[in-house]
Parts: C-alpha cells; sequence; structure tokens
C-alpha cells in the first residue's frame, strides 16, 4: 500500500496523546492503547522517543492508503469513504491540506455547504461528498475524516482534474444519407472485458449516460455494436444515415479505476449526389416516355425504375406489355415506355443503373397524367 503525509492536525493529537512520565527513573510512553516501559530513564534520549513517534505515524498512514478520484473541470465528483462497523452514529466529514479549521469543507451535522454535499450511507458504511462546478483550484489533497474521542479516523484523498473535452486526435468519416457506415473504435488489451459504447458530441462526462448504444445491448434501432477482442477494436455500424446524423461522436471504454477511455470520430453524411430531377407531364391515354442517362461504365449493368416518394423506399416497376425498358448504349441511357397511362402513374420514380444504389448516376422523375375534358363533346351533347 502506498504511503502517505499525515494532516498536521492528527500529528497534533498524536503528540497531545503521547504522555511521556518520569517517575523513579523509569519512563512510560502511551500511544492510545500501546505502552512502552524502560527500565531506566537514561536508556531512552530523544531519539529513541522520535523514531517511536515515527514509526507509530508511519503505521497510521499504511492503514489509511489513499483513494484517487478523477473529475471533470465544470462538472462534478463523488468522493467515497468507507468506515468501520461501529462508527455508523458518528459525525464524519471532508478537509483539505492539512486539515486544519480552516481547511474543513462540510460534515455531516451541515450536510450542504457551498459546493460540498455529503450524505452517510450506514448500512453500507459509506459516505460520499459531491463537489459541485469544478475548477482547477479543487485539484489536491483531501481527508475523508470520521470524528471521534482523541484521534479522529482519516483517510487520503487524491483528485485529479481533467477538461471535459476530448480529443487531440479526431477520425474523419465520411458518408452519403441512405447509407450504412461503420466507424471503428481501437482500444487496449487491458480493456478487453471493458463496457464499450458511443454517443453524440464531444464531452467526456456525460458521455456513457448519453450513449446511443453500449456493448451490453449490442442493437439499438440504427445503431449496432461489434466488438473484436482479437484485433481490439470495436466497431459501430450506423444504417439509413440521415444528414442530421452528420457531428462529432465519442468512442468511449469504460475505466478500470480511472476515467474512461475516449477516442473521437467526425461524421459527415452528405446529400446523396449526383441526382437529376425531372417534371413530366401526361394525359390519361395517352404514351409516356422516361428517359434515364447512366454512366458508360455503367453499360452492362442492370437497369431499373421503381416508384416511392424516397429512394430507400422504392417499388420496383415490373415490365410487361404496358411498361417497357428499351437500352441505348450508344448513348448511354435508356427509355422507359408507358402506354396507356392513368392518374394512378402519377407519382415519384427513381430511375438508375446501379442495383446497390451506390453513389452515381440517378434520375428523379416527377410525374403527373390528368385527364383533359373533352370541350367539344360537352358542345355536342349540349346540343342533343
Amino acid at each position: 500500500m502506498e504511503e502517505s503525509a499525515i494532516p498536521s492536525v492528527l500529528i497534533v493529537q498524536l503528540c497531545t496523546s503521547l504522555l511521556i512520565a518520569v517517575k523513579d527513573h523509569s519512563v512510560f510512553l502511551t500511544f492510545s492503547n500501546l505502552t512502552f516501559q524502560s527500565a531506566k530513564a537514561k536508556m531512552w534520549s530523544l531519539q529513541n522517543l522520535l523514531f517511536i513517534l515515527c514509526i507509530t505515524l508511519r503505521c497510521v498512514t499504511c492503514e489509511a492508503g489513499v483513494i484517487y478520484v478523477t473529475g471533470y473541470v465544470g462538472r462534478e465528483v463523488n468522493v467515497s469513504c468507507s468506515y468501520d462497523e461501529g462508527y455508523e452514529s458518528y459525525e464524519k466529514y471532508l478537509c483539505k491540506n492539512d486539515c486544519g479549521d480552516s481547511d474543513l469543507l462540510i460534515t455531516t451535522s451541515n450536510s450542504v455547504k457551498n459546493k460540498y454535499t455529503i450524505h452517510d450511507d450506514k448500512t453500507a458504511r459509506i459516505f460520499t461528498t459531491t463537489i459541485s462546478d469544478l475548477q482547477s483550484t479543487d485539484a489536491g489533497k483531501y481527508w475523508c475524516g470520521v470524528t471521534r474521542t482523541g484521534i479522529d479516523i482519516y483517510t487520503e484523498v487524491e483528485l485529479k482534474l481533467v477538461p471535459d473535452s476530448c480529443c487531440d486526435t479526431v477520425t474523419k468519416v465520411q458518408s452519403y444519407e441512405g447509407y450504412s457506415e461503420s466507424v471503428s473504435c481501437p482500444y487496449e488489451s487491458r480493456y478487453h472485458n471493458s463496457l464499450k459504447y458511443i454517443c453524440r458530441g464531444n464531452r467526456p462526462s456525460t458521455c456513457l449516460q448519453q450513449a446511443l448504444i453500449t456493448s451490453d445491448t449490442k442493437q439499438n434501432g440504427r445503431f449496432r455494436l461489434d466488438d473484436d477482442k482479437v484485433l481490439g477494436t470495436f466497431t459501430v455500424t450506423i444504417n439509413s444515415l440521415t444528414q442530421n446524423d452528420s457531428g462529432s461522436y465519442l468512442c468511449g471504454v469504460q475505466g478500470n479505476s480511472d476515467v474512461d477511455v475516449f477516442s473521437a470520430v467526425e461524421l459527415e453524411v452528405e446529400e446523396w449526389c449526383c441526382v437529376k430531377a425531372k417534371h413530366i407531364n401526361g394525359i390519361v391515354g395517352n404514351l409516356l416516355l422516361l428517359q434515364c442517362p447512366y454512366p458508360p461504365q455503367h453499360r452492362n449493368n442492370s437497369k431499373f425504375l421503381c416508384k416511392g416518394d424516397q429512394r430507400n423506399k422504392c417499388t420496383d416497376i415490373s415490365m410487361d406489355q404496358r411498361v417497357t425498358l428499351q437500352d441505348d448504349a450508344a448513348s448511354s441511357s435508356f427509355t422507359v415506355r408507358i402506354r396507356y397511362s392513368d392518374v394512378h402513374d402519377t407519382g415519384t420514380y427513381w430511375c438508375g443503373s446501379d442495383p446497390q444504389w451506390r453513389v452515381g448516376n440517378y434520375t428523379k422523375i416527377e410525374l403527373s397524367v390528368v385527364t383533359v375534358r373533352c370541350v367539344t363533346c360537352d358542345i355536342g351533347r349540349t346540343r342533343s
């Protein structure tokens, strides 16, 4: 267990409790429940006494140990300290530096004070102090204390503060709306069994609470998380991307004892490109011609026409005697012929040469088919 200094107030208490009685050439040294006796006073020197005192202080420090806590600047942090059975009704407190009167921050008898609150869970025998609105000056050494007759019980706490932002290096990922994209997040081998997660934004302090998905859930709507422990990488896949998915993300790995480990990703989702829009008007019963150009390299690809407001919600149009498709490789285009058009043909159509909908040349057609009133027929009916 690591050694540490003891608050000066404890040293004062120890020195006060140290009773040296010189009587009949004998020396009695009393510390708490320990009594040391020497036969002759001349056998003890000042160095002997100081040595005993130092050994005593050293043992008290070893028993306490050190609690390391890390917090984010501007946020809050919890400092939790346990105590032994029998001290449930005793007053607890948190102090700083040397733990003098001016260093006392909060006690359980006054559980809310400035930026500090304290709660004593007597069942678990743990009291927790919350420090809000952390600033750089809050970093340093603290002491959890339990008040008792004689010498208080102390536990040292070392508070470290880090910025609530991440990271120096950002991985940039670019994709298109409607696509699926995977984000890879590497981690060290010691985190194989740790919780992994991803969140939006760049604030580490709230990332886990706002996680889009974790390795415990693996699937959440459009998000899926796969953890490859052999490669030391977890991958988050986002399906059916929209431009609203653009922005900053944090890959998080839960730390074993310290703060979580993060890597930053910037995702840019662009509007699906290379679409030409056309507006075509038709009359019921007439022939309609829908012309669709395509890249020369798609000459041998299968061509298609589908109907739907969105390309990812588009129903293929079957070719039959009424609807036919004719490909003209020389002009890098194909033509869809619709005979005997009807008002039900009105709608949004998409035509292209890549059924996988990779970025390329596609045509979006807004088709309107209307019925034309026969004015001559109406005049004839009126005369008759």
